[in-house]
């Protein structure tokens, strides 16, 4: 299987999703048969960034996490450094971290040029003055979720550059039938359960209401109406909602521990024992499966006893350029670069991160 079929996953249901303030709610996506490791890295050549000319002399400083994300940042702007000759610098500051260091950092001419952000925190960041509008990139390259969650009152601000979300991760060792349906899931779990053995058939967090959204969407229930954007219409207590606490309280029956003891990190310790067969996750948790040698797949969530797929949130990862930098042009021309077909097709391979543009999915 080639690296389309994780792409996939998700790409039909952000095409179509709505905010949830800042944030996204997105349908359920094409079926995940496997995840595959890396492929063999390839030559990337991004296409020119047409009309942008970088101030004489530029030189940038980037901000992004440590690990996978910071490294494919490393990575390309290497390849950035090559083409224009424009000397790029790393800092490891996280990406959640980053709009709250720019508040101090931005005034005083220490900030980065360019930097990475979670897309909720464009409201803020626009209301501060901290970010200059993406005036460059074509909206239609990406897709209506990832435009939608960088953009403020119409006005696209981020270069979209990942997005996160979650599927049902299983153990190929564990595991001869994938369920099509919640009741099948129920039913496996329930009896492949052995809780003096510590082994489970299903876990996800019931405290995290990140996961839990899924099965009140669902069913009919919804944050705030009118494509999530009107907050005075709160969908949570609607028929809909109350028959996703329901089914909620049923999967209570194959989750025989207290809800706060099943944490992300037991739950990823247990999966990657070979203790857990199916597990409600991201693609932030791919790296560490196949570091621990789990054979395992990824399929997006069963389909509920209302014939519906749960509705998952999703985030948007993106890059930003700071408002004060001596260099706008040189930082815009380094934010197009970088969110080129044939870099974030490298990052998915890189960090497991799906792709926001449509030429990617």
């Amino acid at each position: 299987m080639n690296r389309a079929t994780w792409l996939k996953l998700i790409a039909v249901g952000l095409a179509t999703a709505g905010l949830f303030f800042l944030g996204v709610a997105c349908a359920p996506a094409p079926t995940i048969e496997e995840v595959p490791p890396p492929p063999a890295e390839e030559e990337v050549a991004p296409a020119e960034e047409p009309g942008i000319v970088a101030e004489e002399g530029a030189e940038l400083t980037v901000w992004e996490s440590e690990g996978a994300s910071g490294e494919w940042l490393q990575d390309v702007a290497k390849l950035f450094t090559e083409k224009y000759g424009i000397p790029v610098t790393f800092e490891p500051v996280g990406h959640t971290d980053a709009p709250g260091k720019l508040k101090t950092d931005g005034p005083a001419g220490l900030g980065a040029d360019v930097f990475a952000a979670p897309h909720d925190h464009v409201g803020s960041m626009v209301a501060g003055g901290l970010i200059y509008p993406n005036d460059v990139s074509d909206p239609a390259d990406f897709v209506d979720a990832a435009v939608a969650g960088v953009s403020f009152q119409g006005i696209m601000y981020g270069y979209p550059i990942g997005i996160e979300t979650y599927a049902l991760f299983y153990n190929k060792d564990l595991v001869d039938e994938l369920p099509e349906t919640w009741d099948e899931l129920i039913e496996f779990a329930a009896e492949f359960n052995d809780i003096p053995n510590n082994r489970f058939g299903f876990m996800m967090e019931p405290a995290n209401f990140y996961y839990v959204y899924a099965f009140i969407g669902g069913h009919g229930g919804y944050v705030f109406g009118d494509g999530n954007t009107n907050p005075d219409d709160i969908g949570l207590n609607n028929a809909g909602a109350i028959e996703g606490a329901k089914f909620l309280q049923r999967l209570k029956g194959i989750l025989p521990l207290h809800t706060a003891d099943i944490t992300y990190d037991i739950k990823a310790g247990l999966f990657n024992d070979g203790n857990l067969a199916f597990n409600l996750d991201g693609p932030w948790a791919v790296a560490g499966h196949r570091d621990a040698g789990v054979n395992f797949g990824v399929v997006p969530l069963p389909i509920l006893p209302n014939g519906e797929r749960p509705t998952s949130f999703s985030g948007i990862r993106s890059l930003f350029v700071n408002s004060f930098t001596e260099y706008p042009m040189a930082s815009k021309l380094f934010a197009q670069f970088v969110t080129s077909k044939e870099l974030l097709a490298k990052r998915f391979t890189d960090t497991g991160q799906l792709p926001p543009r449509f030429d990617l999915v």
